[in-house]
């Protein structure tokens, strides 16, 4: 999912923010849905696993590999010039197409927490997403004659999974580092309320200020009314197929959020804030303190 900040419109509005986060919702909902039609393949997530690219002198997975492939091409389109974008790879090449002229909409910071989301998606997220397609594979396997281990987790698809992978990690990592647009537009609406904390520094303080359990609770159902919809196998008529099970595990997908998404999310937030003062002088601090509310 894209973001044009070429349009007109505050991108720091919480309006514009919210409706950002919700269209990621589908894209993340429906990545994970794709994804599950594969079996797990952990071989792709091993590093040194695949002879191929050992003769090729690499020395990461099958999907650090296809992140890095990916992300060099994206790099050289611009891609991550954008202030929403955070790659996975680095040292990548520079953008082949001159700049475009952003507006400047965050503080510079250093906050990347990609790193922990591909971690965390390769070793929780896809052995539970993909466990209904693994349980089918190590059944038709069976049906073969490969029994015990050769039964489970790897259809050979790694092209397919990485691939779908790579669409996920991308759409979690800018939703967890919009947290920072977050951050910015809540800072920029009462800079006196978050600069005592931030000279302190007190996290725990920050992360009172910026969280509102009501707008997460609503989240959560919104969540998992989509998730329930969007996994339902339709009849011909398009009414809901009863003889099936759904394409997601509905729980899984409202857990991520509720347990890593969210959370993830506000830790960039807070992390964002304690650098946002950064570089300024204390006169230009003081200017800010006595800065009027946002309308």
């Amino acid at each position: 999912m894209q973001s044009n900040y070429m349009l007109s419109g505050d991108p720091l509005s919480l309006d514009r923010i919210r409706s950002v986060l919700i269209r990621l919702e589908d894209t993340i909902i429906f990545g994970l849905i794709e994804r599950a039609q594969f079996a797990h393949n952990p071989k792709i997530y091993q590093r040194g696993a695949f002879e191929e690219l050992n003769k090729l002198d690499f020395k990461g997975s099958w999907l650090d590999w296809f992140l890095a492939e990916t992300e060099a091409f994206h790099a050289k389109a611009r891609r991550y010039t954008s202030p929403d974008e955070y790659p996975f790879t680095s040292n990548l090449p520079e953008p082949v197409l001159k700049p475009v002229d952003f507006p400047k909409i965050l503080y510079h910071n250093t906050v990347n927490v990609n790193p922990s989301i591909l971690s965390f998606y390769t070793r929780q997220i896809v052995p539970r997403i993909t466990k209904t397609a693994t349980i089918q594979l190590a059944a038709s396997k069976r049906a073969n004659g490969i029994i015990g281990d050769g039964e489970y987790e790897d259809d050979g698809n790694y092209g397919s999974a990485a691939t779908l992978d790579i669409e996920i990690l991308q759409a979690i990592s800018k939703r967890v580092h919009y947290g920072k647009f977050v951050s910015e537009s809540k800072f920029l609406s009462d800079p006196a309320a978050f600069i005592p904390h931030i000279q302190t520094p007190n996290r725990d303080a920050l992360d009172a200020l910026i969280t509102k359990p009501e707008v997460e609770r609503k989240l959560l159902q919104r969540l998992r009314k989509k998730a329930t919809v969007y996994a339902q196998d339709l009849a011909a008529d398009g009414s809901p197929n009863q003889d099936r099970t759904g394409k997601i595990d509905v729980d899984g997908v409202v857990e991520l959020y509720e347990h890593y998404i969210i959370p993830l999310t506000k830790e960039v937030e807070v992390d964002y804030l304690l650098q946002r003062l950064d570089g300024l002088s204390q006169s230009q601090i003081e200017q800010l303190t006595a800065s009027k509310r946002r309308s």
